[in-house]
């Protein structure tokens, strides 16, 4: 897979890349990553890249040209369609399912904004989709790109060590991950779970399907509303949620004694 950076700062976003899983799968040929920086393709003698928005107000707007130059050059560099994603709080909240969808392209690129954002008609014109990687303001686009390349990357034949460890991640299924332990098996802060170490497969597969599915009732609910349950998934939850609430009771059950042990207060000694 070929991902080209449209970008003020394409190094930094080479510098998150070059480690982990995604900095394997560049050593083994499975991703590409080319940066192409604005301010290369800018006329004058100071290059500028940005300007004041018309219709008044703080910050700068991203000139066109130049960046229509920089997506002119990525392009050119490889005869592979590319599609082109723009970096914007104002797009689509990526998720899992999005993030597969991209791993699909053969080449993406990458366009990073900065200041005020790019000006519309560039993102018209070039742009084939918009993506968000959440709620919140950055300073521009980078980081949001390198999200997207680590994401990506992974899902890559051959980026994981394991492949079946893409198949268990959290959002795979639409639901949150199960815990899991490794040694030691005792521990001052617990114990690993008994099934765990039973051997018995299926019912670890069972054990870890409703933890899965009762982390995500717990924590994410509007994931579960969206999920397709089978009846066997609607009848581990409700043992699930059975237990938590056996628990709850317990608990308020054993405070309560406590406080009725402790009788009325007498007020301080004479």
């Amino acid at each position: 897979m070929r991902i080209d950076l449209i970008s003020l700062f394409p190094e930094f976003v080479a510098q998150c890349a070059a480690f982990g899983v995604v900095g394997r799968a560049g050593e083994r040929g499975l991703l590409s990553l080319y940066g192409f920086n604005p301010r290369d393709y800018a006329e004058g003698n100071y290059r500028r890249v940005d300007e004041r928005p018309f219709g008044g107000g703080p910050g700068m707007v991203m000139l066109i040209d130049p960046l229509r130059a920089a997506i002119a050059a990525a392009r050119a560099a490889d005869p592979t369609p590319a599609r082109v994603i723009y970096m914007s709080p104002q797009g689509a909240r990526l998720d899992q399912a999005k993030v597969r969808e991209l791993a699909s392209h053969e080449r993406l690129i990458l366009l990073c904004g900065r200041y005020e954002g790019v000006d519309e008609r560039l993102i018209r014109a070039e742009v084939d989709e918009e993506i968000s990687i959440g709620d919140y303001v950055l300073s521009g686009g980078e980081l949001a790109a390198a999200v997207i390349v680590d994401a990506v990357a992974r899902l890559q034949d051959g980026a994981l060590g394991d492949a079946e460890s893409a198949v268990q991640d959290s959002f795979e299924d639409g639901l949150l991950d199960c815990p899991h332990y490794t040694r030691p098996v005792e521990h001052e802060l617990g114990s690993v779970p008994a099934v765990l170490m039973s051997g018995n497969h299926a019912q670890i597969a069972q054990w870890r399907r409703q933890q899965s599915l009762g982390r995500t009732w717990q924590r994410r609910p509007d994931l579960l509303n969206e999920a397709a349950l089978s009846k066997a998934d609607r009848k581990l939850l409700a043992a699930y949620q059975a237990e938590v609430a056996a628990a709850e009771a317990a608990e308020n059950g054993s405070s309560a004694a406590t406080e009725a042990s402790a009788g009325p207060d007498s007020g301080p000694a004479a």
